[in-house]
Parts: structure tokens; C-alpha cells; sequence
């Protein structure tokens, strides 16, 4: 009988050692070591297994630029977080918190996207259940073909002969490669089933979904080196609360991480929201206080969102300063900012920020959506629902140009918007060029007299 062997792996980084230590080396994290078994001796028979070529150096000047092919999914949502469409033989992961939706996102994908044909492999639902939850999809489609299979070798086996054109994994975690002793969804088994895939996708050219399942800290479960060997890593985020789902991406090797795709959940599945700026603006029959609308931009796509601020006096000693949101260290910068160059006293009241729809923003355009919406829960007074804003705010109270204004104020005069602040040092814009009223701010104090004038 063969001798196993074993090891200690760190959960956080994978780091390797012989025996047990206190604090890893790599990470510097503590009592992370855990004991797996790593070895058994049983032939490795891979069915996509290619006779390899030695790589060869080349000069850099010599190598041939080729382009991407990317494939048009049925989701225009996931087209344009992943860049413009799926790049044959990428690698992409695919997180987020239990029942957010992920399996329905890509089971959908599956059974809607017709002209490819697709192998969804399914650890931890039964045929029967992947089942009904296509019927309750309402959509059918000849090239899905459905295996519920853990083992990483009889995957193979079955993708060769169904020879997909896309593989779905559901998930990452469950599945375990004869190779290694440990458990499906320990460190090991997870690295080797990733690498596994990760030389089926580049050998084969067939793009790969991996779901993977989040910690209690909202990371992505297993080693750190497993979103080092994908592609892309997209994040699905959203309250169980709230009925939208949103779809970033945290790492991408074939486009930008700074587009977001944003989703309906309903009793049919998940249903793409083409136009965000509707959902994310509240509709009421008065004006109330403590309510702006920013032009904001993530990634491509311009959006308007709805800021809402509560300022109140402090009930107790010391003032609270709470945002849901949006970064509340800039929020102390900005209350700072209006208290020494403007002379709005707030240091004694408690301000609460909220961005409206359950959306996280780190866009600095809103600063001056954030300031006007505290001003005016401050002061009672209710900010016309006519007049967008998009604007930095600098620490000496001047409103600072953003990037691509030309589309968020585009943007605003497509919603029925009649007026947007922006700042008076962009350049290049002109009042001709746009069908809405451009107010031309340089300070906090010009854009209060615009305001509540």
C-alpha cells in the first residue's frame, strides 16, 4: 500500500509547510494552518491532454499581435462587465454570498444563449432540480446538455465527448480531483480541480464559468492564488432585501473592472435592467428635504442616482456620522469642508448618508450631490426634482471638474432633467451642444445661491 503524505496549507494564501506554524510566513495571517492529505498514487489519465512543445523565446518585437475572439452571450449585461463578450478559452470565476443568484445567472445563461453549445456540470443540485429551476425560467434550449458529476476526471471524460463550446461549473468547491486524499473544498482540491480546468480551457479553447462561494468576509472561498490563476473574477452583490443584483468585476485580463451590469430578481429568473437611471431614482408626488440627484459614471455607462441625507441634532454627546453607501471618511472630509469654508455648522449634529437601490458608489462626481443634499436637510428645504449635479468638491471648497461630462449630462437631459451644476473648469463644453441648462459653479458657496437662491 503507498504511503499517504501529508501537509499543512494556509486557508487564506495556500502556502505550503511540512508541519504546523502559528503564523503563516507568506500572509502573516494567524492560526490558519490546516492538516490535508496530498498524495495518492493513481495514474493521472487526463482525456484533453495534448502532446506538448517547448516554449521557445522569442524577441518581443517579432511576436504576432492576434486579437481576442469573444463570444456574444444572450446577456448583455455580462457582455459588457467581461469587456464585450466571453473570450474563448478564459477562465472566470464567479462569487457571491448563498442564494444571491448565481446559479440561476449562469443556468440561465445556458439555456438562452442558442448558438453554443453548453455543458452545465451541477455539484450540489440533482438533474431533477436543475430541472425545475429551468422550467421556472421559462426557457428551453436543445444545446444544454446537464451532468451532475463531482469528480474533476469524469468531467473530462464526458466534455470530450460532448465537445461544448461552453462549460459551466457549479461549483469549484465541490469538486474533487483523484489525485489528492483531502476532502472536496479543501485547499488542495480546490487549487489542483482550478489548475485542471485552467489547462482544459487553454488547451481546448473552450471558455469556463467557475461558481465559487464567499467567506464570512465576503471573499472569495479557497486560496488567494485561485483569483491569481483565472482570468476575470466577477462579484454578485446585492441585499436579499432589495429585488437588484449587481454584477462587478474585480479582475479582468481582457477589459476594464470598472463596469457593472445590474439585474432584476423575480419569480421568472433574473431580468436585465437596460436603463439603471430609472430604478435607482425614487418616484414621489412632493419635494422632500435631504434629497439630490448625481450623474455618475461606472465604467462605460453614465447612471443618475438618488443621494438622500438626514441631519438632526445630536441627542447625545457625540455627533453620529453614518453613510450606506458611499465612503464615510469622505463624508467627514466633505462635513468639514462646508463647516470651515462655507460656515455651516454641523460638528454638533448627526448626519446619516444613504445611496438609494442598495448601490455601493466610490465615484468622486457625487461629492457635490452629497453636499447639497446635506445642506439641504439641514436647512428643510426641499431641492427643485429639475436640477441634477456631478462635481468633485477639493478641500478648499471649490467644485472640481470630472471626466466624461459630456455623457452625464447627456445623461440627465435624456431623464427630463432642465438644469445640472457642474463645474466651471471644464473644458471643451458648451451650452449649444446640449438641449439642458448648464449652471457653472466654482465654489460650494455659488452653488448654494443656485440652489436656495
Amino acid at each position: 500500500m503507498a504511503k499517504v503524505k501529508s501537509a499543512f496549507f494556509c486557508q487564506n494564501c495556500g502556502h505550503e509547510t511540512p508541519k504546523w506554524l502559528g503564523k503563516c510566513p507568506s500572509c502573516n495571517e494567524w492560526n490558519t494552518f490546516v492538516e490535508e492529505l496530498i498524495h495518492k498514487q493513481v495514474p493521472q489519465v487526463v482525456a484533453f491532454s495534448k502532446s506538448e512543445q517547448s516554449a521557445k523565446p522569442q524577441i518581443l518585437q517579432e511576436i504576432k499581435k492576434q486579437e481576442h475572439e469573444r463570444i456574444q452571450l444572450a446577456d448583455e449585461e455580462l457582455n459588457r462587465v467581461l469587456g464585450g463578450g466571453l473570450v474563448a478559452g478564459s477562465l472566470v470565476l464567479f462569487g457571491g454570498e448563498p442564494g444571491i443568484g448565481k446559479s440561476t445567472l449562469l443556468l440561465q445563461l445556458a439555456v438562452t444563449t442558442k448558438n453554443l453549445k453548453v455543458l452545465y456540470v451541477s455539484g450540489e443540485e440533482s438533474d431533477q432540480q436543475i430541472k425545475m429551476r429551468s422550467e421556472r425560467i421559462g426557457a428551453l434550449n436543445d444545446n444544454c446538455f446537464i451532468l451532475t458529476e463531482t469528480n474533476v476526471q469524469n468531467i473530462f471524460k464526458q466534455a470530450e465527448q460532448v465537445q461544448p463550446e461552453l462549460l459551466v461549473i457549479d461549483s469549484i468547491q465541490t469538486l474533487y480531483s483523484s489525485q489528492i486524499e483531502s476532502s472536496p473544498g479543501s485547499i488542495s482540491q480546490v487549487r489542483e480541480s482550478t489548475a485542471q480546468l485552467l489547462r482544459y480551457a487553454k488547451q481546448t479553447n473552450v471558455p469556463v464559468f467557475l461558481i465559487g462561494h464567499i467567506t464570512k468576509d465576503g471573499s472569495i472561498a479557497g486560496p488567494k492564488v485561485l483569483e491569481h490563476m483565472v482570468d476575470s473574477v466577477l462579484q454578485f452583490e446585492g441585499d436579499r432585501n432589495h429585488v437588484y443584483r449587481l454584477l462587478r468585476s474585480i479582475k479582468n485580463r481582457f477589459g476594464s473592472t470598472n463596469e457593472l451590469g445590474i439585474y432584476e430578481m423575480n419569480g421568472n429568473g433574473l431580468r436585465q435592467v437596460k436603463n439603471p437611471s430609472e430604478i435607482l431614482i425614487t418616484s414621489s408626488d412632493g419635494n422632500l428635504s435631504g434629497v439630490s440627484i448625481a450623474a455618475t459614471m461606472e465604467g462605460m455607462r453614465p447612471m443618475l442616482i438618488e443621494v438622500q441625507a438626514l441631519v438632526s441634532t445630536a441627542a447625545y454627546g457625540t455627533p453620529q456620522r453614518s453613510s450606506t453607501g458611499f465612503d464615510a471618511k469622505r463624508l467627514n472630509m466633505l462635513l468639514a469642508v462646508m463647516e470651515k469654508r462655507c460656515g455651516f455648522k454641523l460638528g454638533a449634529k448627526d448626519v446619516f448618508l444613504n445611496i438609494a437601490g442598495g448601490i455601493k458608489v466610490d465615484d468622486p462626481a457625487i461629492d457635490l450631490a452629497v453636499v447639497a443634499a446635506v445642506l439641504s436637510s439641514n436647512a428643510d428645504i426641499a431641492i427643485a426634482k429639475n436640477i441634477a449635479l456631478s462635481a468633485e468638491v477639493g478641500l478648499s471648497g471649490e467644485v472640481r471638474p470630472v471626466n466624461r461630462i459630456d455623457q452625464r449630462i447627456h445623461e440627465a437631459e435624456k431623464l427630463g432633467f432642465d438644469k445640472i451644476i457642474i463645474s466651471k473648469y471644464n473644458k471643451g463644453i458648451d451650452q449649444k451642444n446640449f438641449g439642458i441648462e448648464l449652471i457653472m459653479c466654482g465654489k460650494i458657496t455659488e452653488v448654494v445661491k443656485a440652489l436656495f437662491a
